[in-house]
């Protein structure tokens, strides 16, 4: 697992870097690489505009492949993401209208990640206290994408805390 602290002000452009040489490094397409970037940029933003700090990055690799992304921030409520997550995941066709006010992001993210976007509660590492992380498969060489992110052990995490 990569973990990078992301500063505010500059979260989402740092989240872009640090994913488009993390998906360089594995050979994934331009293409592909960019589609990453816009989700986590969208991601970070969101962080920076509806929660709190810490903000973090995290890349999760299986067999040394990044399959999975999170921005974790330092606000637990999962309520509204929630809400149109499952909204996103319920419905085939949404229109903008209904998000006007909050969600084209995550709409973005969710549509991108072919459906491949959730949010879960997450223990941020820079200070050890409650949050969220909102997380999106990243595309892979051979096309498939994980659906749910490969948690390392509680024990792993608490060890990364301490630090």
């Amino acid at each position: 697992m990569l973990v990078k602290v992301l500063q505010p002000g500059s979260a989402s452009r740092r989240a872009r870097t640090i994913v488009r040489e993390v998906l360089q490094q594995v050979g994934l397409p331009g293409d592909d690489i960019d589609t990453a970037e816009l989700i986590v940029a969208e991601l970070a933003a969101n962080a920076e505009k509806h929660a709190r700090p810490p903000y973090e990055l995290r890349v999760f690799s299986l067999d040394g492949i990044p399959t999975w992304c999170e921005i974790v921030d330092g606000d637990p409520d999962l309520h509204e993401i929630s809400l149109i997550l499952n909204l996103l995941h319920s419905v085939k066709e949404i229109g903008l209208p209904l998000l006007s006010e909050n969600g084209r992001g995550l709409l973005l993210a969710h549509r991108l990640s072919h459906g491949r976007c959730q949010t879960y509660p997450a223990i941020t590492l820079t200070t050890a206290t409650p949050g969220k992380a909102v997380a999106f498969a990243l595309p892979t060489l051979s096309g498939d994408r994980l659906i749910f992110p490969p948690l390392p052990e509680l024990a792993e995490l608490h060890r990364w805390s301490t630090k």
